[in-house]
């Protein structure tokens, strides 16, 4: 496990209507501060490719589909350095729907959609400073 990523379950409601899911609240204790939050697709079988946020920690859930999430610790202070993680996030296995993956800053991500249909990821970003 690279040092600062944690898996939280999320908080699931449903009842004959559908569900609620909670994706993260101000009192939770890994909640750092808002900054922003952003929706993406992703294609199935499409890969988007290694990105870096250096200054924002970030807070995955996917609401639709199932994403192959694969984080890469190059942060020279870091004492998993070098390590890879992979995890699979979304879908209706279970382990997989109604977590939450919360990142720190700095390390590498790519994301690749897994379950033959479009993915839909949520990301909540908490940067270090708002422009």
């Amino acid at each position: 496990m690279i040092k600062g990523v944690a898996v939280h379950p999320l908080r699931r409601i449903p009842d004959e209507r559908g569900m609620v899911m909670h994706m993260l609240r101000a009192d939770a204790p890994h909640f750092e501060r808002f900054g922003e939050i952003y929706f993406s697709t992703i294609y199935p079988n499409v890969v988007k490719g290694w990105h870096l946020h250096r200054r924002m920690t970030l807070n995955y859930a996917v609401v639709s589909g199932m994403i192959k999430l694969v984080l890469y610790d190059d942060r020279e202070d870091s004492p998993t350095r070098s390590e890879v993680m992979e995890l699979f996030v979304g879908g209706d296995g279970a382990g997989h729907r109604g977590q939450l993956r919360h990142r720190p800053p700095r390390p590498r991500r790519d994301r690749a959609a897994r379950s033959g249909e479009r993915a839909h990821p949520v990301s909540l970003g908490c940067p270090s400073r708002l422009r």
